[in-house]
C-alpha cells in the first residue's frame, strides 16, 4: 500500500484491529511515516490506514485494545478516532482526500453491530450526500460551566450519559470530542478549561506514557491562560492486559459510573 500511494494511488488498507498492527510495525513506523520526510517532500503518501478499537465485548487481550496514543507519538502519521457514524463519514473522506498517511481507528462499539452493545448517539443519522469532517477541529458535543471533560471514541457517549446525571444535581459538564490526535486541537481544551477552572480526561487507551497525559500536559503549559481550581483527573486503562473476564475487562475500561464519580469529586 505504501509503494502504491508513491505512485500516485490512494490506497485504503483495512487492518481487522490495531493489536494486529505489531506483525508490520517497520512498515507502518519507518516507511509509511518517513518516507515523505526522507524525500525532501518529493514523495506523498496519501493513504488510509483504517482498524477497529476497543473492549467491551469480551475478546480479551489481543482483541480489545485502543493504541492510538502509540501511532500518535510517530511524526509523520495524522491519527483520527471518530465517536460516531456522522463524525466517522465526514472524517473518512477527509483522510482519502488528504495527502498524507492517516490512521483511522473507529470503535467497535461505533458500528452498530447486531452481536455488541453499543450506546445511543454512536449511531447517529448519516447523510448519503458527500461532506468532510476537517482534522484538528474539537467537536463541543455538550457545553457547561462547571468541568470540563476531554474524551474521544465510544468514551464521549459514555461521557454524556455522566453528564446527564450529573445535571441532575446541577453539576455543568462541557465535553470535548477531540475526533483527531494528530492534528490535536489544543486551543479548544485550552478555551474550555479556562472557563471552567477544572479538567477531566476520560480515555480507553492506557493511561502512561499517552492521551490523557498529553492533555494534562498542555494545561499545565499554559497556566497563565487559565486558573485551574484543582488537580486534573485521569481515567484511563491501567497499565495491564484486557481481562477476558467481563467483571474485570469492565473494572479496567473506565464506565459511565467511573466518569461520574470522577467529576463529582472534582466539585
Amino acid at each position: 500500500a505504501t509503494g502504491a500511494a508513491a505512485e500516485g494511488m490512494r490506497p485504503i488498507v483495512e487492518l481487522m484491529f490495531v493489536d494486529f498492527f505489531g506483525v508490520c510495525m517497520d512498515q507502518i513506523y519507518n516507511h509509511m511515516a518517513k518516507n515523505t520526510y526522507m524525500s525532501g517532500g518529493n514523495v506523498r503518501l496519501p493513504l488510509v490506514l483504517t482498524t477497529a478499537i476497543g473492549g467491551g465485548y469480551n475478546d480479551a487481550a489481543q482483541h480489545s485494545q485502543c493504541l492510538y496514543s502509540l501511532f500518535a507519538h510517530t511524526p509523520g502519521l495524522k491519527i483520527v478516532v471518530p465517536s460516531n457514524a456522522y463524525d466517522a463519514k465526514g472524517l473518512m473522506i477527509q483522510a482519502i482526500r488528504d495527502d498524507n498517511p492517516v490512521m483511522y481507528f473507529f470503535h467497535k462499539g461505533i458500528m452498530g453491530l447486531p452481536w455488541m452493545a453499543y450506546f445511543t448517539g454512536s449511531t447517529n443519522m448519516v447523510p448519503e450526500e458527500s461532506y468532510t469532517v476537517p482534522f484538528g477541529k474539537a467537536s463541543i458535543i455538550r457545553e457547561g460551566s462547571d468541568v470540563t471533560l476531554v474524551t474521544l471514541s465510544q468514551m464521549v457517549q459514555k461521557s454524556v450519559i455522566a453528564a446527564d446525571k450529573l445535571a441532575q444535581d446541577g453539576i455543568s459538564v462541557e465535553i470535548i470530542d477531540l475526533r483527531t490526535l494528530v492534528p490535536l486541537d489544543r486551543e479548544t481544551v485550552i478555551n474550555s478549561v479556562q472557563k471552567t477552572g477544572r479538567l477531566c480526561i476520560a480515555d480507553e487507551d492506557y493511561r502512561s506514557f499517552g492521551l490523557s497525559g498529553e492533555i494534562s500536559a498542555i494545561v499545565a503549559e499554559n497556566l497563565d491562560r487559565v486558573n485551574l481550581k484543582g488537580s486534573v483527573q485521569r481515567l484511563a486503562v491501567p497499565d495491564v492486559p484486557i481481562p477476558y473476564s467481563p467483571p474485570l475487562e469492565q473494572a479496567v475500561i473506565p464506565q459511565v459510573d467511573d466518569i461520574e464519580s470522577c467529576v463529582r469529586s472534582m466539585m
